[in-house]
């Protein structure tokens, strides 16, 4: 790869084309306190690179930055800059020169991944934003949004699970090795904003999904799993679905578009060394979730609960309180959101 090649995102098309590596053409913004930054922020004056432009996460913020009307949003796949390598991550987005960075770039996956490879989920989410947030500060990049995971908090945290629930109890075994990388990457954060001045902030999203979504059913979580076997078991015929666990956990599920509205309010809005969640601040049951699932897809048959395998956490509802009273509020419904999802599904890979 050529590493000083970016992709950018055009604004009047949808898709990924060559642009060749220039100097940004405006000024490297730079701001006293965040109420400078809001009152001169227009989105179409800034150059953001996207990490992790082309996962369920980023390609919603990629559609977002085009609602919002961005003046350039850069990206490299995996295949073209392997964010692991530090070398190639500082040399790409050195010659890049973003004015924001949004680090949605991860390994992710469900319960079986986490439990099955610790060492990969650990190491490389710590390089992945420990090379991106070193590149950004290199070059002086004043404002970064890096995205987390629910996962952070204590297996037994009071629900709803707060902001400062974070370190006070054991992390969930079975996905511990992601979060610890997740959390190191809450207080890099932290350290930046406290060492340099760093107008660097953190969201932890709760449970996601949408287009763009992870279907493999060896690494998936949990909801495209479902839309997944209930469509195969219903194109199939089968009479019965198996599922892991016994359906008692609760869950708290939110649709990618949201979050990515949420992201473009934060990066305006907030200037915090304090994470904050981003979630519906409502949850159901899985085994409620999986008849939902069922519903929309139009599966009849029967689902089963495999009870030897693991639930994960019993509960994981983040309270939602702090980026509500910012203004901020999930538009789409979880029926809605499932619906449009199994669309997106059965357009690409059914």
């Amino acid at each position: 790869m050529d590493r000083g090649s970016a992709r950018w995102v055009s604004m009047a098309v949808t898709g990924f084309g060559q642009l060749p590596v220039r100097q940004f053409r405006g000024v490297h913004h730079r701001y006293a306190t965040i109420a400078d930054m809001v009152s001169t922020f227009a989105w179409g004056d800034q150059k953001v690179y996207v990490a992790g432009h082309r996962g369920l996460v980023g390609s919603a913020l990629v559609r977002a930055l085009e609602a919002a009307g961005a003046g350039e949003v850069i990206g490299w796949s995996s295949a073209e800059l392997d964010l692991r390598d530090r070398d190639a991550t500082f040399d790409a987005i050195s010659q890049a020169r973003p004015d924001i960075v949004i680090d949605a770039a991860a390994k992710v996956g469900g319960i079986m991944a986490n439990s099955t490879y610790p060492v990969e989920f650990l190491r490389d989410n710590a390089l992945i934003q420990t090379n991106v947030m070193d590149a950004a500060h290199a070059i002086d990049v004043d404002r970064l949004l890096f995205l987390g995971s629910s996962c952070i908090y204590p297996r037994h945290a009071t629900q709803p699970i707060r902001e400062s629930s974070l370190m006070t109890g054991p992390l969930e075994p079975t996905n511990q090795a992601y979060a610890m990388a997740k959390i190191s990457g809450i207080f890099y954060i932290e350290a930046h904003r406290t060492q340099y001045g760093r107008h660097w902030i953190s969201a932890m999203p709760t449970n996601l999904y949408g287009p763009g979504d992870n279907f493999d059913l060896q690494s998936s979580h949990v909801l495209p799993a479902f839309i997944r076997r209930f469509h195969e078991a219903k194109v199939s015929g089968a009479a019965s679905v198996t599922v892991w666990g016994t359906g008692a956990p609760r869950r708290e599920f939110l649709h990618v578009d949201d979050l990515a509205a949420a992201c473009l309010m934060l990066l305006e809005h907030y200037d915090s060394e304090q994470t904050i969640n981003v979630g519906r601040g409502q949850d159901l049951p899985i085994r409620e979730l999986a008849q939902t699932v069922a519903d929309v897809v139009g599966f009849t048959g029967a689902i089963q609960w495999d009870a030897s395998k693991p639930d994960g956490m019993p509960r994981k509802l983040l309270d939602t309180s702090r980026i509500t009273e910012l203004g901020w509020r999930p538009r789409i419904s979880l029926r809605d959101g499932l619906a449009s999802t199994y669309q997106w599904y059965l357009d690409t890979h059914a």
